[in-house]
Order: structure tokens, then C-alpha cells, then sequence
């Protein structure tokens, strides 16, 4: 599986989280967190497709989802245990930390797997 697969999602749904945390309870905060990192999220993903689209890994996209990724699990992981508070908290640390292994793992095996060019 391919980064971009689970990073375009993943940065819409942090995105869409901060815009409705904003509606809901006025929270500058979470859009400014959410849409942010959404953002970034969804910057690094599209950087990683186009990459792959020319056959090649783009480490930069990598890198930059998997620092985010890390850092929400560390916010967010710090927040629950401030607040013990299941939504938003606990529910993007672990999706954070699971994205953060995920992109562990597609660093360790070398980025995404660019298929042999058929003639």
C-alpha cells in the first residue's frame, strides 16, 4: 500500500475535524491545529503521488507525514491523558500512532514499492 492512500484521507479527515471542532465549539485552536496539519498532510500526500506518477519516492513527503503523524500522537496522547476525554483526543493520538507506524514501516522498507515499468 502506497502512503498517499492512507495520507490524502488521513489529512482530510484532520482538516474536516478542525473545521467542525471550529463550528461546533468556536475553537480557534482546533481549526488553526486541524486545518494546519490537514494541510500539510495533504500537501505531503499529493507531493508522494506525484512522485510516484514519475515512477519515483518522494522522501521529503515521507518525512513529513511521519513528523506530523508523531507529533499529534505526542499532543494528542498528552491532551487525553490531561483530560481522559475519548473525542478528539484518544481517537486521533491512536490513529495518529498508527499512521506514525505505518510510515515507520514504509521507511524502513524503502519508500513506496514503484512497480517494473512494463514494455
Amino acid at each position: 500500500m502506497h502512503d498517499f492512500c492512507f495520507t490524502i484521507p488521513y489529512g482530510l479527515v484532520l482538516a474536516g475535524g478542525g473545521v467542525f471542532g471550529y463550528i461546533k465549539k468556536g475553537s480557534t485552536a482546533s481549526l488553526a491545529g486541524g486545518v494546519g496539519i490537514g494541510l500539510v498532510l495533504l500537501l505531503a500526500g499529493y507531493l508522494s503521488l506525484d512522485a510516484f506518477k514519475k515512477r519515483k519516492n518522494s522522501y521529503l513527503a515521507l518525512i513529513l507525514e511521519t513528523v506530523c503523524a508523531a507529533t499529534l500522537t505526542w499532543v494528542m496522547g498528552q491532551r487525553y491523558m490531561q483530560t481522559s476525554k475519548i473525542m478528539p483526543a484518544a481517537v486521533i493520538a491512536g490513529i495518529s500512532a498508527l499512521m506514525t507506524g505505518f510510515y515507520a514501516y514504509k521507511i524502513v522498507t524503502g519508500g513506496n514499492h514503484i512497480p517494473a515499468k512494463a514494455d
